[in-house]
């Protein structure tokens, strides 16, 4: 339960502390394990414990401690603090502190008695039984915060950097620093950026938490690359479909063919509102540009090709207001580790296992694009606009690295992969093995740059409530669906 192994020292400052704890040590749920054999002239100062501490030491591996047990003591030593406190974060063993005066890091931002048991080193025997009075439900709690809190601030010497710069920022800009929540619960600080806002309801994470929900309205954003020649375009179709969404404030076409724009009248009339804008450089990362033009909270993503009906749109859309920090859409794909070549994979194989949903048919907060645009690095954006490829598997990546979390994947939509193969628009691109092999370099350049791989494999996937049940097709609010 509780663990400590280290140094314990005769004499001077810090002696008084470690040298106390072998009255609690009871070598079952309380293990705290000291040695006196550290330093040159050790033997000269033992004392009648040193021989019976050291073997009792020599017994147990500190880092299998570590990682099994619940609470790890930091007691000071010569110094206040101690790297066994983050050792503990990192081992998800929630730090007990022993040492009265420390500033414990961040604690400017950070709220510390959420992660950790604050102890009293003159309360020493007290600590055994303030631990085993801790109820499972806060433990759990509390080893969740220490996990979050580690990756968040404290896995790498980047970070820890960042999260300094970041508070020195806010306390410059004081009117545009971020809440203690922000810092304090998921994602963290580091991507809730305050030049986007300060107002905590303009971000996916804290809606629950708030009690709110996002804007009951969508934006589409419809990426065209092919010339606008005939009314029968898939593309004409898919905006009627769009735009005739109870959920749809606006339509946007962005047009990113190298032709002129097409005259207004080409385009349809619809009851939402079309307009159309020319992609910044006519480059595909021209589409998680964070626009001023996007209203709502949600973002509807859309290939020209994409083939949905009006009731998938709806039905992706009321699933995406439960989990408005994710992807959620149609198209999904999946890696993983080729031990062979030892590398990360991609795959288009239809299974029931998935990691990504595509930005050809999904739905996000538009929050991910001033992330995308402002937080990656220009070297993979760069990457992605010179192949005009793999922006849907970046963005992937960067949400589930913010989120630590799966996509969500709607309704399976067979169709959806045979029509993509029918047309005529795209359909070298997914049959084009380049097209692929570009997708496999993406993955592992990606993972290189985030330096783990963040994506997670999921299951699970939303369906209509009586989807293909045998009832009469009445009784069935997205009944359309199960006729395409």
């Amino acid at each position: 339960m509780l663990v400590f192994k280290g140094k314990r020292y005769l004499t001077g400052i810090g002696s008084d502390t470690r040298n106390a704890l072998y009255h609690v040590h009871n070598s079952e749920d309380v293990v705290l394990l000291t040695t006196c054999k550290h330093g040159k002239d050790w033997q000269k100062h033992k004392d009648a414990r040193c021989d019976k501490d050291n073997a009792e030491y020599d017994k147990y591996d500190y880092r299998e401690m570590l990682y099994n047990s619940t609470f790890c003591l930091v007691p000071r030593g010569r110094r206040l603090g101690s790297f066994r406190f983050l050792e503990a974060l990192q081992a998800a063993c929630v730090p007990v502190m022993l040492s009265n005066g420390w500033e414990l890091p961040f604690s400017e931002i950070i709220n510390w008695n959420t992660a950790a048991v604050i102890g009293d080193e003159r309360l020493l025997l007290q600590i055994p039984s303030t631990v085993r009075s801790i109820h499972q439900d806060k433990i759990l709690s509390l080893r969740q915060q220490t996990q979050f809190l580690w990756e968040a601030y404290f896995n790498s010497l980047e970070k820890i950097v960042l999260t300094t710069l970041e508070i020195i920022q806010d306390r410059v800009l004081l009117h545009a620093s971020r809440s203690s929540l922000m810092w304090n619960s998921l994602p963290g600080g580091l991507f809730t950026l305050p030049q986007y806002s300060t107002n905590l309801g303009d971000f996916p994470f804290y809606y629950a938490k708030l009690g709110t929900k996002p804007y009951p309205k969508f934006t589409a954003i419809i990426h065209m690359v092919t010339p606008l020649v005939s009314q029968s375009q898939p593309v004409m179709k898919l905006l009627v479909a769009v735009a005739k969404s109870q959920y749809c404030a606006q339509v946007i076409v962005l047009w990113n063919s190298d032709k002129p724009l097409p005259a207004k009248q080409r385009w349809p009339v619809t009851s939402a509102p079309v307009s159309v804008i020319e992609g910044d450089s006519k480059v595909i990362n021209s589409r998680f540009l964070p626009y001023n033009t996007i209203p709502t909270d949600a973002v509807l993503s859309l290939d020209e090709d994409t083939v949905l009906s009006t009731t998938e749109v709806d039905f992706a859309f009321t699933v995406w207001q439960s989990f408005p920090d994710r992807i959620v859409g149609y198209p999904a794909r999946s890696h993983f580790w080729d031990s062979n070549k030892e590398r990360w994979g991609y795959t288009s194989k239809w299974t029931n296992d998935y990691s990504m949903v595509l930005t050809g048919a999904a739905i996000y907060h538009k929050y991910y694009h001033y992330l995308y645009t402002t937080y990656l690095p220009a070297s993979l954006r760069t990457m992605v606009d010179q192949m005009s490829n793999c922006e849907d598997i970046l963005m992937n990546f960067l949400v589930s690295s913010v989120t630590k979390l799966p996509p969500v994947k709607v309704t399976q939509k067979k169709q959806y992969k045979e029509t993509m193969m029918g047309q005529s628009s795209r359909a070298s691109r997914w049959a084009d093995p380049d097209h692929f092999a570009q997708r496999q370099t993406c993955m592992n350049k990606f993972a290189n740059w985030f330096g783990t791989m963040p994506l997670i494999h999921s299951q699970m996937r939303m369906d209509p409530v009586l989807f293909k049940d045998q009832v009469s097709i009445l009784r069935k609010k997205y009944r359309d669906i199960e006729r395409l």
